[in-house]
């Protein structure tokens, strides 16, 4: 085979195209002229340490490649209104087919989207209850809570009276949608939480009102007691009906108080004016804590949560309504499918029951259809996304995965590969980006990336056989194998924290004590209750840190080195060596550039059309005036800083001219975490659930005492950076931490001082602690699900 390169083109056999995806001269992120065969409908998995190249090549490289040439063979007509996608950095690609990336975004936070209706399932049954439901109740739009109940609307009427002939509008009300008027089809209302805001055993002199700047000798709490309403000094919870409203609900009056003409408003509508109205990225910190607590959503009264109106609840099919349905657990919802044998309705019925028996066969089945699309873990979403395209007859597709293992339990990754296997027997192609050991060993082919992470990888390191990858020197091939033993002896707990009759979702009951001072392992199926558990019942408790994979509130303007202030003993030391103000190397004031505003990109608004983001021209995308990158510190201008990785930054501020103590801190601290290969000025929008979990640990890593709560936090890491996070686990705990980790992991379960399983299964099967104990005495009992492979991955 020759192979020659111009201006990307290139001269292969016609039949190298119909068995491999031909890679050559990737340069996309930290790829380093990659060049790459990669079998066409096999399984392919790419290892290696987070950062090393994985998903440059899979998602930026071969999946955007195959989008920007679909979207080409579109109209020009029709790609006006489609984003203009840049090619890859990358010389040839050959043998591409349509990319189907299923990945790990979550599903939205739209509070109308569940998982019925990002499935085809509310769709179904809508039109099964239109069919079917008694009594009729209209079209299938007519069980919607996304389309209004009524429309209003003018109809012309001709009234003759006495030979005069007389015309008026009509207004009518045209049925369409389910939606319930009083939530507007959201399910619930706003409310606030009035304990929250009131202590009513004080009185207002003695600090009553827990709202922040509300202080007993302040004017904001003297404008209640000078008010001529209420007494200042009588408890709240003894204040009558007539005071308790006027302290609460009154509407704005006029009154003489602090010496002067005032207008009073009661507490909760002033409340809400000043600090419920407003974006909670605008209020101070300990304000917006306040708010967060404060604020609550309860179901709407008037449709019971259901979000359909009345009309739409009242149609029947055995005895239930469309809103039971979706309340049911799936599982429970395919056996009342089962049920319905109306021939009319018989393709309606094959296809529901063929979606309900996806959601089982991909380990979602604990699932309901009324559950709110936003609160998937990343996992979940990904399998979610994965039920509709089990069943398609498309053939010779390119399927993308990213990790599609997180969130499972060893028993439910066993089920994952098996449809990844049925994908590729259908004669697709399967790319998956991978770290578990159980999933890469069912893979065709093998690629792993390296050797590190950022400048230190983006090279193919191996590219074979499993067994291959096995016996190779590279640092996957080392830790493949690799197993964490049980621990000969385990730490003493120093106390417990009580949970007593825990209910949420699907726990019946509970009463579990956590101990404290230890390292302890929540685990069991998908589903089981571990979240509900730990989140629902520890989270909040004085002294409890949750350290989860969610958002961090903040702009494309935050970075790692704004958020764990980093950059502000940095900007000093600039402004210090070079005699002028901080301000100037901030990129969000004085030293921004003017055309861009220190965003380092261009963002046009096209009306209809997608936003385009271009560089700056001006500054080159380095967000500072070209006078302020004159100024350097220990040979590096203020942008190139924050081009550094965190390891690279560590050794510059270690020592020398840029030797910066508290910047040596908070570094030491990202390297701790795994994060050493992060840029310190990556936008924190780019970062992965695992890295944003990571970054939020770093910024904890300096306190003593207190209970840490962890999210899956092997979520991204390679084999060998497990090892780096049971040692941090470690000095966590000997600091005088008590760590509590939710975790499927077996390396994480082995290294665990007590293990609390929950099980038996997911949903209402689950939601019971089916074992409290040691590692060694959940693998020798064997009698969970947790403790079988946990038993034969220690080999015992």
């Amino acid at each position: 085979m020759t192979m020659t390169t111009t201006q990307g083109t290139s001269t292969t056999h016609p039949a190298d195209r119909h068995t491999t995806i031909r890679v050559r001269g990737a340069r996309e992120n930290n790829l380093r002229a990659v060049d790459l065969d990669i079998p066409k409908r096999r399984l392919t998995a790419f290892t290696g340490v987070s950062g090393s190249g994985k998903s440059s090549l899979v998602f930026a490289t071969i999946a955007a490649e195959s989008r920007r040439l679909i979207d080409e063979t579109y109209s020009t007509f029709v790609q006006g209104f489609m984003p203009s996608l840049p090619r890859p950095d990358v010389d040839t690609l050959e043998g591409i087919t349509t990319a189907i990336i299923v990945d790990q975004e979550r599903l939205g936070a739209n509070v109308r989207s569940t998982v019925g209706t990002v499935t085809d399932a509310n769709a179904m049954l809508r039109n099964l209850f239109s069919r079917i439901g008694e009594p009729y109740v209209g079209p299938p739009t007519a069980f919607s809570f996304n389309v209004p109940t009524a429309r209003a609307s003018g109809v012309m009427k001709t009234d003759k009276a006495g030979g005069a002939t007389e015309k008026k509008v009509v207004r009518e009300q045209v049925y369409l949608g389910g939606m319930c008027p009083e939530c507007e089809g959201r399910g619930t209302v706003s409310d606030l939480d009035l304990s929250v805001i009131v202590d009513e055993s004080r009185s207002l002199n003695e600090g009553a009102i827990l709202v922040p700047g509300y202080k007993p000798d302040g004017w904001m709490v003297r404008g209640f007691t000078e008010s001529g309403f209420l007494d200042g000094d009588k408890p709240v919870r003894d204040f009558t009906e007539t005071e308790r409203h006027d302290f609460l609900y009154r509407e704005k009056t006029k009154v003489k108080a602090l010496g002067m003409n005032m207008t009073y408003e009661g507490l909760i509508p002033k409340l809400r004016a000043s600090m419920f109205s407003k974006a909670p990225e605008s209020l101070q910190p300990h304000v917006r804590r306040f708010v967060e607590q404060a604020a609550v959503f309860v179901p709407c009264p008037a449709c019971d949560g259901t979000r359909l109106n009345e009309s739409a609840r009242s149609a029947k099919i055995h005895g239930k309504n469309i809103a039971d349905v979706c309340r049911m657990q799936i599982t429970d919802a395919a056996e009342w499918v089962r049920g319905i044998d109306e021939p009319g309705v018989a393709p309606l019925r094959a296809a529901l029951l063929h979606l309900f028996d996806s959601f089982v066969e991909i380990g979602l089945g604990y699932l309901s259809l009324d559950r709110a699309a936003g609160t998937l873990s990343g996992g979940e979403a990904q399998r979610t996304k994965m039920i509709r395209h089990l069943g398609s007859a498309l053939t010779d597709v390119t399927y993308v995965f990213d990790e599609p293992t997180i969130g499972l339990h060893p028993h439910d990754i066993e089920r994952m590969n098996k449809l990844l296997l049925d994908l590729r027997d259908k004669g697709n192609t399967v790319l998956v980006v991978e770290h578990k050991p159980e999933a890469i060993a069912i893979a065709d082919h093998v690629v792993d990336l390296g050797p590190g992470a950022g400048t230190d990888g983006g090279t193919v390191c191996y590219e074979g056989t499993v067994e291959g990858l096995r016996a190779s020197d590279t640092l996957t091939g080392k830790h493949l194998d690799l197993r964490v033993s049980l621990k000969d002896s385990v730490r003493e707990a120093t106390g417990a924290l009580e949970i007593r009759g825990a209910r949420q979702n699907n726990l019946v009951g509970v009463d579990v004590d956590v101990p404290t001072g230890v390292l302890t392992v929540v685990t069991g199926v998908a589903g089981s209750g571990k979240s509900s558990l730990i989140h629902g019942n520890l989270a909040g408790r004085d002294g409890v840190v949750v350290v989860d994979q969610s958002g961090i509130k903040g702009s494309r303007r935050s970075n790692p080195a704004t958020y764990t202030g980093l950059l502000e003993p940095v900007r000093k030391e600039f402004a210090k060596a070079n005699g002028v103000k901080p301000a100037l190397f901030s990129a969000n004031s004085e030293g921004a550039c003017p055309t861009c505003k220190g965003n380092g990109r261009i963002y046009t608004e096209l009306g209809f059309m997608e936003t385009v983001e271009t560089p700056c021209e001006d500054c080159g995308g380095k967000r500072f005036q070209a006078a302020v990158l004159e100024y350097r510190l220990g040979g590096l201008n203020i942008a190139e800083v924050l081009d550094l990785s965190v390891a690279q930054a560590h050794a510059f501020f270690r020592e020398g001219e840029a030797k910066i103590p508290a910047a040596h801190k908070v570094l030491s601290h990202l390297e701790d975490v795994g994060l050493g290969y992060l840029t310190l000025g990556q936008p924190l929008n780019t970062l992965s659930g695992g890295e944003r979990q990571r970054l939020k640990l770093a910024m904890h890593m300096g306190e003593r005492g207190g209970t840490y709560i962890l999210d899956e936090p092997t979520t991204g890491l390679h084999l060998a950076d497990v090892e780096n996070l049971l040692a941090l686990l470690d000095r966590l705990v000997d600091s005088g931490k008590s760590v509590i980790v939710i975790e499927h992991h077996q390396a994480v379960m082995a290294h665990a001082d007590w293990i609390i399983d929950l099980g038996p299964g997911a949903g209402h099967d689950g939601g019971r602690v089916v074992f409290e104990g040691t590692p060694a005495d959940l693998v020798a009992a064997r009698s969970t699900l947790t403790g079988q492979h946990l038993a034969e991955y220690v080999g015992v």
